[in-house]
């Protein structure tokens, strides 16, 4: 009989759901939803349903792996651990001697987003004084954008959402990325709550809406806007909530709204002025309306500012102080845990240089000083998902460039790698995980033992620290010493827990406080329409980085269910469900103008590159839009690159994020 063994997902996702692992022979042979969590309630994702594939794919890493042909063949023979250990430790020493510490840099994001293993490098590479990464691909801008409006106001429990009497969906594609706050929005809408789907294109959520909007890519803060002047205009704002919770409401009716008519608006967004005018009024009408806020919309040069307008629409009518409404962008758990006590910045010696995880390339291929010599990558796959990816290939091509790779996977960054390290699936190792859609947490032992001689992050890192000569008793722990350590720091967001639950490794949610009235944790103690820190002290429209450019079509990087950035490519059924190749969708009448036919092979082109799709022609997508959902690995591509070739390594207005979605492209025929 299989063993029954709980764990959570990994993966960069708001849900993190919990799972069970059947357990056969040290294998995971099965891999299920745990009904027992609050709030996946034992549902999976397409991805995740067969977890086992990934984790015992023939595709692993097993040993770790010496390059023996040139820098992208894919060349390598097997070695040991100690060889390659003793070979990193004598080039980062040469590195350090020559060109000092801050010559070696490491890259990872969210491969893993148990707190442990994902930052386990942060303590070693500041002890050897390595450069810093700013890990700032995601979605920084939507963080800065809110935290302007609502400073570190808790966004309200996603389950509230069933409470609602409108419910929309704005910038999220939530079938790909947030399916069980479906579940919310669907009794909702049993209910009698309309649902709204705001976005770039029909996405599969469109399916669970009762209205889609379709706002010109990077235009949804002018449609917020447009939103408040009518509710403004015709007196549908709550006057007593303005008065006495809201910071700035008389300066913002007075020197911005006017400026956003319907009209004018229409022009910005191309949603005609009446539809924009009954958006707003049944907005304006609604008892409880939520929103919940996507990510994508964040990644334009605007992307900040955006988000500020939208977050402050639910303050004109007061929907932030009703159960069932305002807006959740994320739920924040990170106080929940001393997170200190894992990064250990009190090893730097002293403040090093900081690199912007965006322009990888320009770090890689410019003239820094001191120069990039080493690349350690864990956890994240940047010859596919970082932008450029024509700069970052050249960087990585380099014959100086040390670059070592700890991965699972044989990914298009591996194949760059002089060395690569085989890593552990979250089935193997111990972690700790908190949410960013939820308010759960859940501590995760090893389910099976590691495969082949793969290894954690963690271990790793304490391999190269003692290879290193660092004598500090931090680096001898173990995963599940470091967890404990972690969970003995009692911390006011976690005091209540049900601690017997989580000891057994089931997930908990951290207690919230009262609802009502809510307490709006900014420096007024009110939501702060006007911010007189912030640069520009009232939300407004601005442009984005491509509202001028001369290119037609505007190029969204989007998700697909069946995949998570450049993760699940090695499942050959997930790939399947994706229509088996990298595709290009585009509106019947884009393709008619280019006389272009379905399945045709053609090329996207931009100044940055050209990336070879397979077209899908579709009424999903509007005119003016271009859709490539997925980051392919470059040896299922129809060409030589992939999506992030024609994206750019300019950064948002703040937060010096990504700007994935503010792009431009032609698509021909291929030649």
């Amino acid at each position: 009989m299989p063993e029954l063994k709980r764990s959570v997902c990994p993966y960069d996702c708001p849900d993190t759901c919990g799972l069970l692992v059947e357990v056969e022979n040290g294998r995971a042979v099965r891999v299920t939803g745990d009904p027992d969590h609050p709030f996946t309630r034992g549902t999976l994702c397409p991805k995740m349903l067969h977890y086992e594939k990934t984790v015992h794919s023939s595709r692993r890493l097993t040993t770790p792996l010496v390059r023996t042909g040139p820098k992208g063949s894919g060349s390598f023979r097997p070695a040991s651990w100690d060889e390659t250990v003793a070979a990193i430790a004598s080039r980062w020493r040469e590195i350090i001697a020559v060109h000092g510490a801050e010559a070696i840099l490491p890259y990872s994001y969210a491969g893993t987003m148990g707190l442990v293993q994902r930052n386990a490098g942060h303590p070693f590479f500041h002890r050897l004084g390595a450069s810093r990464l700013e890990r700032t691909i995601c979605s920084p801008a939507k963080e800065a954008g809110w935290k302007a409006v609502m400073g570190d106001t808790p966004a309200p429990h996603p389950d509230e959402v069933a409470e609602s009497d409108l419910v929309i969906l704005w910038g999220i594609n939530a079938a790909a990325t947030n399916i069980h706050f479906l579940h919310g929005v669907r009794e909702a809408r049993r209910r009698g709550a309309p649902v709204w789907v705001i976005d770039t294109y029909r996405t599969p959520t469109a399916a669970a809406a009762d209205r889609v909007i379709l706002p010109r890519p990077g235009s949804d803060g002018a449609l917020a806007l447009g939103m408040m002047h009518v509710l403004a205009r015709d007196g549908l704002v709550d006057r007593a909530f303005l008065a006495e919770r809201v910071q700035g409401y008389d300066e913002l009716a007075e020197r911005i709204l006017p400026d956003y008519p319907p009209e004018r608006v229409a022009a910005l967004t191309g949603i005609p002025a009446a539809e924009i005018e009954e958006l707003a009024r049944r907005y304006g009408r609604a008892r409880a309306p939520f929103i919940r806020l996507g990510s994508g919309l964040s990644r334009y040069g605007n992307g900040a500012m955006t988000v500020r307008c939208i977050a402050a629409l639910p303050a004109l009518t007061g929907a932030y102080a009703v159960r069932g409404g305002g807006c959740l962008a994320s739920t924040s758990t990170g106080p929940a845990f001393a997170l200190g006590e894992v990064l250990r910045e009190d090893f730097m010696a002293r403040p090093t240089r900081v690199v912007n995880m965006n322009r990888l390339g320009h770090a890689l291929t410019g003239l820094a000083d001191p120069p990039v010599m080493s690349l350690y990558v864990y956890h994240s796959n940047p010859a596919a998902v970082t932008p450029d990816q024509n700069e970052v290939i050249r960087g990585l091509c380099r014959d100086d460039l040390f670059t070592v790779v700890h991965e699972r996977f044989l990914t298009d960054t591996a194949r760059y790698a002089d060395i690569v390290l085989p890593a552990t699936s979250s089935l193997e190792h111990a972690d700790v995980y908190r949410a960013y859609g939820t308010y759960c947490i859940q501590r995760a032992h090893p389910a099976i033992p590691p495969v082949g001689e793969s290894r954690s992050n963690w271990d790793t890192f304490a391999l190269l620290a003692g290879a290193m000569g660092f004598e500090e008793e931090f680096f001898r722990r173990s995963a599940g010493e470091m967890i404990d350590r972690l969970l003995s720091v009692p911390t006011a967001m976690r005091a209540g827990i049900d601690q017997v639950r989580f000891d057994a490794g089931l997930a908990v949610e951290l207690p919230l406080a009262p609802d009502a009235p809510r307490i709006f944790a900014t420096p007024s103690g009110k939501v702060e329409i006007l911010n007189p820190r912030e640069p520009e002290p009232l939300p407004r429209h601005i442009p984005c980085h491509e509202d001028a450019g001369e290119l037609p079509l505007r190029l969204m990087t989007a998700p697909t269910p069946y995949a998570l950035n450049a993760s699940f490519y090695e499942q050959e059924e997930l790939r399947q469900k994706q229509g088996g190749a990298m595709s290009l969708l585009l509106n019947p009448a884009e393709a008619t103008a280019r006389n272009l036919a379905e399945g045709q092979r053609v090329t996207a082109v931009n100044d940055r590159g050209r990336v070879a799709f397979i077209l899908r022609i579709t009424d999903r997508v509007p005119p003016g839009v271009a859709v490539a959902e997925g980051v392919w690995w470059l040896e299922h591509a129809p060409g030589d690159r992939t999506v992030n070739a024609l994206t750019s390594q300019r950064l948002t207005d703040r937060g010096n994020g990504s700007t994935f979605y503010d792009t431009r492209i032609e698509v021909l025929p291929a030649p």
